[in-house]
């Protein structure tokens, strides 16, 4: 899980939207380029928050935290992509919540 929010966020920081929707990240169409800036290094610290509390042992507290974060990004996503007719992309979105909600109970 934590690779597709590093991998998603990356694209973000360093793509512009028309390359980002031509590699299929559509639901950042019509969004402010700060903002998806924004979104992409929200990403990349929420992978880097799933990995390195438990990994270092130090502030394990932000695993869950970094799961909640996601989770609630997920919801908006799922329906722009919804929105757009893009079963595939709500599916993702669908499992990646559930991925985080698990992380969630799993480590409170």
């Amino acid at each position: 899980m934590s690779a597709a929010f590093l991998y998603s966020g990356i694209f973000k920081t360093v793509y512009s939207e028309q390359q980002l929707i031509a590699k299929g990240q559509t639901g950042v169409a019509g969004l402010p380029a700060p903002f998806i800036h924004f979104i992409g290094i929200s990403e990349i610290l929420a992978a880097i928050g799933f990995i390195l509390p438990c990994l270092l042992n130090v502030f394990p507290v932000l695993t869950p935290i970094a799961a909640i974060c996601c989770g609630l990004i997920m919801v908006p996503a799922a329906v722009i992509h919804t929105r757009l007719h893009e079963p595939r992309n709500v599916a993702t979105n669908v499992f990646l919540f559930v991925l985080c909600v698990l992380v969630v109970c799993g480590r409170l």
